[in-house]
């Protein structure tokens, strides 16, 4: 069996627990609920953003523990205060070791988009990271149905939030539909957990004009970013190379330093 297939099999027991002990009633009530969203798209449509979704990382299934210490507070503080267009968040637990109360804990410090990082397959799901505060969520084409993109896309702006979708080769994009605004391009291949940072090249020209591109994965060097950028690429998902370091946040800010050269 493939990690992304061990991955929802995982999700889907996982769901059936939480639905019973966190029923859509309760979530419903929680404050974060009815708190407005912080809109990404609005964010790049203003620009002067460097565009980068800087991601609090755990550990993976290819790589193990990536940073098991840093704060998630002191961290995507530091994403914010250092440029960063948006943050997201790992919210799977068995994993990548993440939590719903990383996730909320960034929300309490970020004025910024929050997205929540998820394996989601469930509207469950969509109303949950709506309960924590996220302001958008990621949609997997791999582990979804064109119809099941379709619905949970419409549950999540029915809510308010955005949704980036995520492709990795030319046969989902047939997944893409009008709530999909942000499109990502995983250079990863969920299946084997490979990288090919050609991905996001190649994949460039195929999407629809009006949505935001958004390149994921792999990215490692400021040049990258220079490159994914002459081919339209609005933004840039990274998490590991900064989250490998001792210090992400200050990581991330040499990082960011380094853009502004490679972009002028």
């Amino acid at each position: 069996m493939d990690i992304l297939k061990k991955i929802i099999e995982a999700k889907r027991k996982e769901l059936r627990g939480l639905k019973q002990k966190k029923p859509v009633s309760l979530l419903e009530r929680m404050p974060a609920f009815q708190s407005p969203v912080i809109s990404l798209e609005e964010r790049f449509r203003k620009g002067g953003s460097n565009g980068i979704i800087a991601e609090f990382k755990r550990r993976s299934p290819s790589k193990g523990i990536i940073n098991d210490v840093a704060s998630v507070t002191e961290v995507v503080s530091a994403y914010q205060q250092f440029g960063a267009a948006a943050v997201s968040v790992l919210t799977d637990k068995e994993f990548f070791g993440g939590s719903s109360e990383d996730l909320i804990a960034a929300r309490s410090v970020l004025q910024i988009p929050l997205l929540r990082k998820e394996f989601i397959i469930d509207e469950y799901q969509v109303i949950e990271a709506k309960a924590m505060g996220a302001d958008l969520i990621l949609l997997i084409a791999a582990c979804l149905t064109k119809e099941e993109v379709w619905k949970l896309s419409r549950t999540a702006v029915g809510l308010g939030m955005e949704v980036l979708l995520e492709l990795h080769d030319e046969k989902e994009l047939e997944h893409i539909c009008t709530d999909t605004v942000h499109i990502g391009i995983n250079n990863r291949n969920l299946n084997s957990f490979s990288v090919d940072i050609e991905r996001s090249l190649l994949m460039a020209e195929k999407i629809p004009s009006e949505k935001f591109r958004i390149a994921e994965s792999g990215i490692s060097r400021p040049e990258q970013i220079g490159v994914f950028s002459k081919h339209g690429y609005d933004g840039f998902l990274i998490g590991e190379n900064f989250m490998k370091e001792e210090n992400p946040g200050e990581a991330f800010r040499n990082f960011a330093g380094q853009i502004k050269e490679v972009l002028q």
